[in-house]
């Protein structure tokens, strides 16, 4: 069986987002921890949620939390820069059908740059407030900067627009499921090639 043919860029493509989509997992169950158990409470008090442990430590789901997100962020970056070339036409795309100077896209492509839209300005705003909780710990006794917002401004801005990104992002990855499949398969032939059967020997009776 010949081995598929996939150019250079498409696998480093495939590589990018195969980081970005790992890594986007695992922050997103990571976040969905802290959404529903919100507090770990504190020993000898009320709160139910103290001391739960689901796989692992709070400890534990914190740091991949956090790590995961950093890795997902780079990744972004990445890839943006990859196809900045392709974000750049896009810009122009959208200006001339804003501005009537040509109908560029149908009713699909119009969805779709929504869509990419959505993806992008949430996980902007997911990432910076991010970025805004890894350099400005909280806890107790510590002062509430207030840069730009108050903390609990950047707390819903960061879970919500993480909800957002989460939901926009499983129906974008849905629209290009064949396109996944398709390019992993043969990620998966060029990684692991399939060994040649071999031919039995058959001996002639004399």
């Amino acid at each position: 069986m010949a081995t598929p043919v996939l150019s250079r860029q498409t696998q480093k493509n495939w590589w990018i987002d195969a980081s970005l989509f790992s890594s986007a997992v695992i922050a997103a169950l990571s976040g969905i921890y802290f959404l529903f158990l919100p507090s770990g409470g504190f020993q000898g008090g009320r709160n139910p949620s103290y001391n739960i442990q689901i796989l692992f430590s709070r400890h534990i789901w914190d740091n991949l939390h956090t790590w995961t997100g950093t890795a997902m962020i780079a990744a972004a970056i990445i890839h943006l820069g990859i196809h900045w070339p392709w974000f750049v036409g896009m810009a122009r795309r959208i200006g001339n059908e804003i501005t009537g100077k040509c109908g560029c896209m149908n009713s699909r492509g119009r969805w779709n740059l929504i869509l990419n839209i959505i993806v992008a300005v949430s996980f902007v705003l997911t990432a910076s407030s991010g970025i805004y909780f890894l350099f400005v710990p909280g806890g107790r006794r510590s002062v509430d900067p207030a840069i730009l917002f108050s903390r609990t401004t950047w707390d819903l801005l960061h879970t919500w627009a993480g909800i957002t990104l989460i939901v926009a992002a499983i129906i974008h990855f849905a629209i290009h499921w064949k396109w996944v499949t398709k390019v992993t398969r043969k990620m998966i032939a060029i990684l692991i090639p399939a060994q040649p059967m071999q031919q039995s020997t058959i001996t002639n009776n004399p």
